[in-house]
């Protein structure tokens, strides 16, 4: 496999070293360190082969253009595994240590990182390692948080192009009660449907608009723009509360926008497509522009089928941010040693 993140699969590189916190009787333990890359040993009874104790996080430390590296959003991205580890059921961790082991985990990859538009994609994971079969309706009372270090170029192959979307709107993401938490389980939900997607309509990414309510993708949360206004899905626990999404909606208040945080049918979005643009959100694709939407079955052309002037105005925005060739109004940069 090639070592250069720009032409290797999206996450299929790694650094050296990883933090490692143990779950023990309910208490976690870490050594205050970071340790060598390798991988795990598992009794096979344990709870997450077998009961899906297992949810995760997703986010990115970028080199400034100063040469310092800092991480985006860090303690909105401890936030929400701390949400998702309450929700699956196990102890939670205080908050202090997963913000300790991801800023040990950048520090010792980071070397690794490389140069814009590359990043550190970071992988903070928890997984219930007790070895219990009949524990179905017990939670996991032993487990790893440990926390992996990617670097990556461009999530879509190809990089910043126009993508197909198919409109999806029948089959569910997910479950509705669970559709906030980051579980792997929500994920392959969403594969069967992707799969079908691409290969009937050459999609690259499913939309679900369940009961022609439009809410996300299987990745990436989904907006609206044209030269006035933003619009996305309103809040609630069916769907991921993506960090990247609430920066487009405050950079977006910040350039002037109108943002509507609104219900959207299937149908308006064949109506957008003739008179505005579309696009997803999220850590890993940043902004990625959407140059052809599938609804009942029709291509629909967003535009001239090119990324909208508008997407690539707020993504520009808020990749200055990223990089640290704009300034930082918001505090959504934590620098990092390396």
């Amino acid at each position: 496999m090639t070592d250069d993140p720009f032409s290797a699969p999206f996450g299929s590189l790694f650094g050296d070293k990883m933090t490692v916190a143990r779950l023990d009787d309910g208490v976690y333990s870490y050594p205050g360190e970071a340790q060598p890359f390798e991988n795990f040993s598992m009794h096979p009874g344990a709870h997450v082969l077998h009961y899906a104790s297992a949810c995760f996080e997703g986010l990115k430390a970028h080199r400034q253009s100063d040469g310092t590296l800092a991480i985006f959003r860090l303690d909105d991205h401890v936030a929400r595994m701390v949400n998702s580890i309450d929700q699956i059921q196990v102890p939670v961790p205080d908050p202090a240590l997963i913000r300790s082991l991801i800023l040990d985990s950048v520090e010792a990859n980071a070397s690794f990182t490389p140069e814009p538009p590359g990043s550190l994609y970071i992988r903070p994971t928890f997984i219930g390692t007790t070895p219990n079969i009949g524990a179905a309706a017990s939670p996991a009372d032993e487990g790893l948080l440990y926390v992996l270090c990617s670097p990556v170029g461009d999530y879509f192959a190809g990089g910043i192009r126009p993508l197909t979307i198919y409109v999806e709107t029948k089959t569910p993401r997910t479950t509705p009660q669970f559709g906030m938490v980051k579980s792997g389980a929500n994920y392959v939900m969403a594969l069967g449907p992707t799969l079908d997607a691409k290969r009937d309509h050459g999609a690259d990414q499913v939309l679900f608009a369940t009961g022609d309510d439009t809410t996300e993708t299987g990745a990436s949360n989904f907006f609206l723009v044209d030269d006035d206004t933003v619009i996305t899905r309103q809040l609630d626990e069916t769907f991921l509360h993506g960090i990247t999404r609430d920066s487009v909606v405050t950079m977006a208040q910040d350039l002037g926008y109108k943002v509507e945080e609104r219900p959207i049918s299937a149908g308006e979005l064949g109506e957008w497509a003739g008179h505005g643009e579309l696009f997803l959100s999220g850590t890993a694709a940043v902004i990625a522009p959407v140059g052809t939407v599938v609804v009942g079955g029709a291509s629909v052309m967003v535009g001239d089928g090119q990324p909208g002037a508008n997407t690539l105005r707020i993504r520009d925005a808020l990749t200055d941010l990223l990089i640290g060739d704009a300034p930082d109004p918001h505090g959504w940069r934590t620098p990092v040693a390396g």
